[in-house]
């Protein structure tokens, strides 16, 4: 909340609405003139918003990807802040049935519309073993990859891999004794990477950042909250390139990320890997 810096009739964009927990924080400083633009690609997302805020005037809201902002008309008039908390929220981890976690017993699934797309079963039962070892390493910078896509392949034919406990169990037989007792479980890595693929989330994420700067409006601020390397170099790089290319228009203000505290790491252990980048539009050609 401090780094978007709400102001009481601004409009803000919470291109990642998960269940709610950043809109309630932004709609509980915005005063009656405010608007609140919500999005999210999870159709059970967009229930819960329209369950939540549907009856707000202040609330506007769109099933979609922040990828998609640009072509939001709602955007048009200039945003005075913008949020992206990256990768998957608690709720889709913390439900079975949607396959994101190794921890429960589900399907292996991971996709955050579950209405259309490749699975994460789909992706480990059809890739080769090359490709899958590729995908691993390059997006879960999992230094066993070629250990874990050989693994699988073997196991997938004996069976069709298709729940997340039976592709834990390969990888956990495919590392080494001292990696499966590490700081953090062994199929982390390689379940962050499916993920990934499923869901395209590095695909676009530069080009969503440079349309949600443009769409500032003069003192606009882009809050970007990243969870792994990946996301946060991409971020970081932009935000970079940003700065450089519009001298006197667009400023970092994180000269560091913002991280959690000992304290909130304790309270909320999910918070331990988080990153929090801002951005601010000083001025923009042709905007009062």
């Amino acid at each position: 909340m401090k780094g978007l810096r709400v102001v009481e009739d601004g409009t803000y964009l919470d291109g990642t609405f998960g269940r709610g927990g950043h809109a309630c924080g932004v709609l509980g400083q915005l005063g009656t003139k405010g608007r609140l633009l919500l999005m999210d690609k999870d159709p059970e997302a967009i229930a819960q918003a329209e369950a939540d805020f549907g009856s707000d005037p202040r609330v506007a809201i769109r099933r979609g990807s922040f990828a998609d902002l640009a072509a939001w008309n709602a955007t048009e008039d200039g945003l005075d802040g913008v949020l992206f908390d990256l990768g998957v929220s608690s709720p889709q981890f913390d439900e079975p049935t949607r396959g994101f976690s190794f921890r429960s017993e589900g399907p292996l699934d991971m996709r955050m519309d579950q209405s259309s797309g490749r699975t994460a079963a789909d992706i480990v039962n059809e890739l080769d073993e090359a490709d899958l070892a590729d995908m691993i390493y390059r997006l879960g910078e999992e230094r066993y990859s070629r250990r874990i896509a050989r693994a699988i392949v073997s196991a997938r034919r004996r069976q069709a891999l298709t729940s997340t406990h039976q592709l834990a169990s390969v990888i956990e037989s495919a590392v080494p004794g001292h990696y499966r007792r590490g700081r953090i479980h062994c199929a982390t890595r390689t379940f962050q990477a499916l993920r990934i693929a499923v869901n395209k989330e590095l695909d676009h994420l530069e080009t969503s950042l440079r349309d949600a700067a443009d769409a500032l409006a003069p003192q606009g601020r882009l809050c970007v909250i990243s969870f792994h390397s990946l996301e946060d170099r991409i971020v970081k790089q932009t935000f970079k390139g940003l700065s450089s290319q519009s001298v006197g228009e667009l400023e970092i203000l994180t000269k560091r990320p913002q991280v959690p505290s000992d304290d909130e790491r304790h309270r909320n252990p999910r918070s331990r890997s988080a990153k929090l980048r801002v951005m601010q539009r000083i001025i923009k050609e042709g905007r009062a």
